[in-house]
């Protein structure tokens, strides 16, 4: 056994079982050892951005790690904008990156460069297995390190001899992690007392406690003790829907935070972190707690967030029938005009029960949550580090975590450029994802930006790098040419029937809708 099929081997039986990949030369044994090994499926992405944005998707969805192979430290370079959005989202993922043999650092070749530099801005764990010995102990410290709570990006740098030298021994056995700390008594007590003073409070929430069950919690304690309770603006994944607990997003843009929050005199975070801005303005601030108020964590990210809610819930006695929940409530189809709104009134119509929406809609997705609060129960995923070109890898691993259930991918045209090639991976796959494109034929967040850091003029220059014309992308023919069944809507009613029968036929489908 050479030490690719010992690594593969001791991923397999750590329950790692599926590999985004995207190779070259130096990782040709580890390629070879996935057809040796039993049990590890492998998924091909055109772009390194593709494999580790599906290796997000697929952690958010399952909270277990897949791997990612790149080649090398261009192939990781490629990939580290949607490892950026995944160490965000406090995904679990390892990273197996091959390297040039230990032998033939020294010779400068081509591709030679500082992998471990590459990766540590981007992953929590880094090591670099010079040893074939050590490789199977190597391979569950990354697994280890993977699914440390509350989910960490581990990058293994793999040299080419290491993998095609025998002798690497048997695997090692795995161990099971212990589960996440539970927050002190004292600190629930604590937390309970500040909040039945009667200050003015939010609750602010953010990772396991955006499930069904931390949602009830929160809800609970929020409406018991009369809190306001908020999410983050971009969460790893929130539960939504009919019969789930009504929560508030806190806006993307700083001035309307502060509004928000201007009264409250306490904070209370479980799992998340203190808001602050997206960037920084001029004569904006960019800490956006209000002077004054007092800052209360009740479980930071590491910790048990779920049971740190149940015992706060019982210290203040929050009755069950405190719950408030978004009741069954669909928008009407809509006709005529198509826009931002009669979109978001199509999917709030026709989104099945259990749908997972990948949301990248930036500047057209405005109306997608208010229209969408009523529908049958679904997970939200939204950009986590900001870092667009998101959205369709996303999907690609939520749909392979998830075979059994539609995901939606709403798309921003700019962003789709990004990592397009995952349309491609989708047809291959045959997976159950219908892609929106939202064709505004511009980067139009670009356009708000430039006005609000204090840019007046909007010239030909500045205008020719915010625009998506000239020529115009043409999505049906890209899908299309990708092995994805595609379909344009230029009017409300073309959009209800093209996204009917994407939403009553499994497999790939993209819809461009023209704005």
């Amino acid at each position: 056994m050479n030490g690719a099929e010992s690594l593969v081997t001791s991923l397999v039986n750590a329950g790692v079982n599926i590999c985004f990949t995207n190779p070259g030369t130096s990782e040709m044994h580890f390629v070879a050892a996935l057809d040796k090994v039993d049990g590890m499926r492998a998924v091909l992405g055109l772009f390194e951005g593709v494999v580790t944005g599906a290796a997000d998707g697929y952690g958010r969805m399952t909270g277990e790690p897949a791997a990612t192979l790149l080649h090398l430290g261009p192939g990781l370079g490629n990939g580290l904008a949607n490892l950026h959005n995944a160490k965000k989202a406090r995904s679990p993922i390892i990273n197996i990156i091959g390297e040039h043999a230990t032998y033939h650092r020294k010779y400068n070749a081509p591709l030679q460069s500082d992998i471990q530099s590459i990766a540590a801005p981007v992953s929590d764990w880094v090591k670099t297995c010079d040893d074939p010995k050590q490789i199977t102990k190597h391979g569950i410290e990354a697994v280890h390190a993977a699914l440390t709570p509350p989910g960490q990006v581990a990058t293994l740098i793999l040299p080419a001899d290491v993998s095609w030298s025998d002798g690497a021994g048997i695997p090692e056995k795995f161990v099971d992690l212990p589960e996440a700390p539970i927050v002190s008594p004292k600190r629930v007590a604590e937390i309970a007392k500040a909040l039945q003073k009667g200050d003015p409070s939010a609750i602010l929430m953010d990772g396991a406690s955006l499930s069904e069950e931390g949602l009830a919690l929160g809800n609970r304690i929020a409406n018991h003790t009369g809190a306001k309770l908020y999410c983050d603006t971009f969460s790893r994944r929130l539960a939504r829907g009919a019969g789930r607990a009504k929560i508030s997003r806190l806006p993307y843009f700083g001035e309307s935070i502060m509004d928000k929050l201007k009264d409250i005199k306490q904070f209370i975070l479980v799992g998340a972190k203190p808001p602050v801005s997206f960037f920084a303005y001029p004569d904006k601030p960019s800490w956006l707690v209000p002077d004054g108020c007092t800052i209360h964590t009740l479980a930071e990210p590491s910790q048990n967030s779920i049971q740190a809610l149940k015992d706060l819930a019982a210290a203040v006695n929050a009755p069950e029938d405190s719950l408030a929940v978004y009741e069954q409530e669909r928008p009407e189809l809509p006709t005529g005009k198509l826009d931002i709104t009669t979109a978001a009134q199509a999917v709030g119509a026709l989104m099945p029960e259990n749908a997972i929406i990948s949301d990248e809609s930036n500047t057209s997705g405005l109306m997608f949550l208010p229209m969408t609060k009523g529908a049958p129960k679904h997970d939200w995923m939204f950009l986590t580090g900001g870092s667009i070109g998101q959205g369709l890898p996303l999907s690609v691993g939520a749909s392979i975590a998830c075979p059994d259930r539609k995901v939606i991918c709403l798309e921003a045209d700019g962003s789709a450029m990004y990592t397009i090639q995952a349309l491609w991976t989708m047809a291959r796959e045959n997976l159950d994802v219908t892609t929106i494109i939202f064709s505004n034929r511009s980067y139009a967040i670009l356009q708000v930006e430039f006005a609000r850091v204090g840019v007046k003029d909007l010239g030909k220059n500045a205008n020719s790098v915010m625009s998506l014309n000239s020529p115009d992308i043409d999505f049906v023919n890209l899908a299309t040419g990708m092995g994805v069944k595609a379909t344009r809507s230029e009017t409300a009613d073309e959009f209800v029937e093209q996204l009917s029968d994407a939403m009553s036929e499994k497999g790939p489908r993209l819809i461009e809708v023209v704005l």
